[in-house]
């Protein structure tokens, strides 16, 4: 709607001084200078006023309506190209014997961006240049529409919010570096960043890091999660969605490159400080704090536990309505009462075949005699979850567990003592 307005305001500004230059005459000395400059014969049919006051008037509200929605780079490319288009155009006319003048149209273009240019140093005019330099394509185009539409203030000073991260790292970054030449590894890495954040974004997700071998995309910022989902479902079936489309993905680079990815992804909620970080050389909109910390922690720690998911335990409660799961730890630090659940999504909810239902449940149940230390019942629990043919290697780890629990000697990985330590 703000677009809609502000084109038409502006249309309607532009063709009030595009009529005052128009009809008292002041381009008609231009015209004919043009005209003798190509040479135009009296015998030449000329194109009529009705035609070319119609013809400027739609290029330049085109112009706005386009301009608005571009970059001012682009912008400039596209008054540029207008009037060497027009210009051009008169000469092909010139060849079949008709004088068509660029003149009023070349006017109503510089017309229209004279007042573009003004309109941007108004606080209307600099909100959506202002929120393109800060977000760039890292939003959904839509949803970036209703952002610029919104009455959110554009200089994002900082504001606490909930909202869910995802965390997507390749694991296997420096092998694949060691083993491809440089080009192959940006090949392969750069097909990588671009299926995953492409995805993201187009699930709904804002992009706030893409670099190297991971990408960060936050789900309930810079608006709320549009529909019926909140933040936490929606970023975790996306990661269940992600999951199937880099497997999908790892076919190709085993086919291209004889390499596969090993793609971990770590969820997290919470409260987050969003704002627009940075100056004006490199501002953007970004979110900082534990919750986000955290998420990066259980990125990293996913391959320790054997899961593609890893997910604290604010998403889990939030999307648990939506998506099955299972737990994977529990995290509490020496001298502190607080006890963090870790779980892994598995699918949508009550999509899980019998099969896999039952798994599940043993699982659930080996994990709880695990915490009672019933090693026994524990074994016996986790090799009932087993599915024949179907490797799971979450559940391998805890039975490695359970026989050094056994033993005495049930200390715990580098990774999980980050995680508890950021607990």
């Amino acid at each position: 709607m703000r677009l809609i307005k502000s084109t038409l305001i502006l249309a309607v500004l532009t063709s009030f001084l595009f009529f005052i230059l128009f009809f008292s005459g002041g381009l008609e000395g231009l015209g004919a200078f043009w005209k003798g400059l190509i040479q135009i014969q009296p015998q030449f049919s000329v194109a009529g006023s009705g035609l070319l006051l119609g013809s400027s008037l739609v290029l330049e509200v085109s112009l706005i309506w386009i301009a608005l929605q571009s970059s001012r780079r682009e912008t400039v490319s596209i008054v540029i190209a207008s009037v060497i288009l027009l210009l051009g155009a008169s000469l092909v006319a010139g060849l079949y014997g008709l004088f068509f003048s660029p003149v009023p149209g070349i006017c109503a273009v510089l017309v229209a961006f004279a007042t573009l240019l003004i309109f941007e140093k108004t606080d209307a005019g600099a909100r959506e240049p202002v929120l393109r330099r800060l977000f760039g394509n890292r939003l959904r185009a839509d949803v970036f529409r209703r952002l610029v539409d919104s009455g959110l203030r554009i200089d994002f000073p900082g504001e606490l919010l909930e909202a869910s991260v995802l965390v997507c790292t390749v694991h296997n970054h420096v092998d694949l570096m060691e083993t491809l030449s440089p080009s192959d590894y940006v090949a392969l890495m750069n097909l990588y960043l671009r299926t995953a954040s492409d995805f993201l974004v187009d699930v709904g997700g804002y992009l706030d890091e893409c670099s190297g071998e991971s990408l960060r995309v936050i789900f309930g910022v810079p608006l709320p999660v549009d529909g019926t989902s909140n933040h936490a479902s929606k970023a975790a079936r996306a990661s269940l969605d992600l999951v199937s489309r880099l497997e999908e993905l790892n076919r190709a680079c085993d086919s291209l490159w004889q390499k596969r990815l090993d793609f971990r992804i770590g969820l997290n909620s919470g409260g987050m400080i969003a704002a627009a970080y940075g100056g004006a050389r490199m501002g953007r909109y970004s979110v900082s704090g534990p919750v986000v910390e955290f998420a990066h922690h259980l990125s990293a720690a996913c391959a320790q536990y054997g899961c593609r998911i890893l997910s604290g335990p604010t998403t889990y409660e939030l999307a648990s309505d939506k998506l099955e799961g299972r737990p994977i730890d529990l995290l509490q630090r020496a001298g502190s009462r607080r006890r963090v659940e870790l779980y892994e999504f598995l699918a949508a909810k009550n999509s899980l075949s019998p099969e896999r239902e039952r798994s599940r449940d043993h699982f659930w149940k080996g994990v709880i005699f695990f915490r009672e230390r019933k090693w026994e019942e524990a074994i016996r629990a986790f090799s009932s979850a087993r599915i024949p043919g179907i490797p799971d290697m979450v559940l391998d780890h805890y039975l490695e567990r359970v026989e050094r629990a056994r033993r005495g000697d049930d200390e715990r990985s580098p990774e999980q003592a980050v995680l508890t330590g950021a607990v």
